[in-house]
């Protein structure tokens, strides 16, 4: 809102620092400093009205050093993260762009599903919260939404790079942008594309309409029938997986921090094409406005960390780990960086696949031997550490540096082809 404010004033009025509004970077750090602000100042006063409230998390008895000590600790505190990122983003961000469109619409949609899981729990008294089944149509409404809005949304494009040959003048391509290279001319051009990065490929690209030539060249027209199966599963595992990494204080919070701010990274260079062609990656007109998203993102996460580290004041419940989860998740989508996924979120991804192995194996001893064997001591992972006597602290200290070592790994993953 603040941003078209600015234009007018800049435009109209001649306004004195009014023009600064048109730099992404100056409206990034504006975000990230107002999402800081409103998730201490609103943080603190939230915490006390849900105590005040009684609004407290029920712990179930595992067996856990110090887990008795935080019966009763405020809960649905995702709400504090919630607000940090829409209201910076509204203020600063371009509203009539269709990526911001998305991913506002995903935050809001998966934190009203995690509310009313937490609504559940706490008002009802119901320790199931909502049903899985409900949580999961939930992620896969949004899943289908976001992958048919990004299929066939006019907006959603991929700027490529096109050689001129001698045949074709530059009258020709006039309604294209042309840019010398040496002695070769290209042309550019926004066009509709199913391209996705691959990590360690050639040009490190790849193309879901490829999975249909074996039916046809007109069977790529089809490509959604691939891609948006693939935004449901994408969108449904990374949102579970920062569910089951909000076990111990502090962790998917300062998790979710460092795979933004990598996301952020990715969604800058990949909507500037200065950078995108410097590093010879996919250059996405409009994606760079994420970066404003995202800065209030990672301030909203760290600003709640300031709450939510060892010993926590608040958790931020279902209603603050579904929506981060589903937050990156659309985010790595819309800057074709999904299939990076499994290295950048490595830790949500750790602790799911801990639950599957460990219930799968569970299950296959018990009808071997008649009584089921564990690999782990608990799962999710972070539990396992906690019963070799790892402190919380430390163990989410460690997962912070793998993460930031996946992070690094995957910047660099772009330039390793």
């Amino acid at each position: 809102m603040l941003y078209y404010l600015a234009e007018y004033l800049d435009k109209v009025v001649d306004f004195p620092g009014a023009g600064m509004f048109r730099y992404i970077s100056f409206r990034a750090a504006m975000a990230a400093i107002t999402s800081l602000t409103i998730s201490l100042l609103f943080g603190k006063s939230l915490i006390n009205f849900l105590r005040k409230k009684q609004v407290g998390e029920s712990i179930r008895d595992l067996g856990l050093e110090g887990q008795v000590q935080k019966a009763g600790t405020p809960t649905m505190g995702g709400l504090i993260i919630l607000s940090a990122i829409v209201i910076p983003t509204l203020l600063f961000a371009k509203l009539n762009n269709i990526y911001i469109i998305l991913i506002l619409i995903t935050t809001v949609w998966l934190g009203f599903i995690g509310f009313l899981d937490d609504y559940i729990k706490v008002f009802k008294k119901d320790k199931k919260g909502l049903a899985g089944r409900f949580k999961i149509l939930g992620q896969v409404t949004i899943g289908i939404f976001i992958g048919f809005t990004l299929y066939y949304h006019p907006d959603v494009v991929i700027r490529e790079k096109i050689m001129q040959t001698s045949s074709r003048s530059a009258a020709e391509l006039s309604e294209f942008e042309l840019v010398d290279n040496h002695d070769e001319r290209f042309a550019r051009t926004n066009s509709k594309s199913t391209k996705t990065t691959i990590p360690f490929f050639k040009n490190n690209e790849f193309d879901y309409a490829v999975l249909l030539k074996p039916f046809g060249e007109k069977a790529s027209k089809y490509a959604w029938i691939i891609f948006v199966p693939v935004v449901i599963l994408i969108i449904t595992a990374v949102s579970n997986g920062a569910n089951l990494t909000d076990g111990i204080d502090g962790l998917a919070t300062g998790t979710s921090a460092i795979i933004g701010a990598t996301l952020g990274v990715l969604a800058w260079v990949s909507g500037n094409f200065v950078f995108a062609d410097y590093l010879n990656i996919m250059y996405l007109p409009d994606t760079g406005e994420l970066t404003i998203f995202v800065s209030a993102f990672v301030g909203a996460c760290t600003g709640f960390l300031w709450y939510n580290t060892f010993p926590a004041q608040v958790f931020m419940g279902d209603t603050g780990s579904l929506a981060l989860g589903g937050v990156i998740a659309v985010l790595a989508i819309m800057i074709r960086k999904e299939l990076l996924i499994p290295i950048l979120c490595g830790i949500f991804l750790v602790e799911n696949l801990s639950v599957v192995i460990q219930v799968s194996y569970f299950k296959r001893t018990k009808r071997k031997y008649g009584e089921g064997r564990r690999i782990f001591k608990m799962s999710p992972l972070h539990h396992h550490f906690q019963k070799l006597g790892y402190s919380e602290p430390k163990i989410v200290m460690r997962f912070f540096i793998v993460g930031i070592m996946l992070a690094v790994f995957t910047i660099v993953t772009l330039k390793i082809r």
